[in-house]
């Protein structure tokens, strides 16, 4: 009988923990989630009792957190790097010889700017003063 019911209870415990899963808006959630479900699988698997059980839930859940945590982390940065990256670029268009427009995205750095090909320029450069050299 017993058996039966652990049994019943980790099946429960697992669907419960992949619903949860699917509704986490962050690593560190699903991290916790997932290590709290591990951990008391685990638990209950060496210590066979519900001691063991919730000890084996509380370190797993915990472990799970601090790895998930990491992971939004690195996340969050990336998301801020490629957020300085598109503010400190402008885009200046560039009307050709037959009437198409070339665009030519220009890198902010200090008072001036960097074009595609290295060049510095110590103001915004108009299409005009682009076209000889991106344009055709």
């Amino acid at each position: 009988m017993a058996e039966k019911l652990a049994t019943i209870l980790i099946t429960v415990a697992v669907s419960a923990g992949l619903l949860f899963a699917v509704g986490c808006e962050s690593d560190a959630q699903t991290g916790a989630g997932l290590g709290a479900l591990a951990g008391a699988g685990i638990g209950q698997l060496a210590g066979g009792d519900t001691e063991s059980t919730l000890i084996g839930a509380a370190l797993g859940g915990g472990a799970g957190y601090m790895l998930g945590n990491e992971g939004d982390k690195k996340k969050t940065k990336a998301e801020m790097n490629d957020i300085r990256q598109e503010l400190n670029t402008v885009t200046v268009n560039i009307t050709n010889s037959n009437g198409s427009i070339s665009t030519v995205k220009l890198r902010k750095q200090g008072v001036g700017y960097v074009g595609p090909r290295g060049e510095y320029y110590d103001h915004l450069p108009t299409g005009e003063e682009l076209q000889p050299i991106y344009g055709f």
